[in-house]
């Protein structure tokens, strides 16, 4: 049997390839998730999906592919909020003089 060699991640797919600002991009991939779950929940064509967000449907379909450029953060958010969902921000402080993180928590 051959062996395989594998590397254990750091918990953030971005980070281990390598992206420019990995806890963003793991934060936008997050909540584009969360939106794909409440657009296929509600039953939501791409179309209607489209007009409640205020884009094309293109973009719905880029947003629920994972093609994620052009959507920032923001915009995520506020995609969430014309869905009908509450975006809580919550501002920590760090036990240490450390650089803070991004995370995105889903309930």
């Amino acid at each position: 049997m051959k062996r395989t060699d594998y590397r254990i991640g750091s918990g953030n797919v971005f980070a281990d390839l390598g992206v420019e600002a990995p806890e963003e991009a793991l934060a936008k991939a997050e909540l584009a998730v969360k939106i794909s779950e409440i657009i296929d929940a509600k039953g939501l064509t791409q179309a209607v999906a489209a007009k409640l967000l205020g884009i094309d449907q293109p973009k719905v379909s880029a947003l629920l592919r994972g093609k994620l450029t052009g959507f920032s953060t923001e915009r995520l958010i506020k995609f969430l909020n014309a869905l009908g969902h509450d975006v809580e921000i919550v501002v920590k402080d760090r036990p240490r003089r450390q650089t803070g993180h991004l995370k995105v928590v889903l309930v």
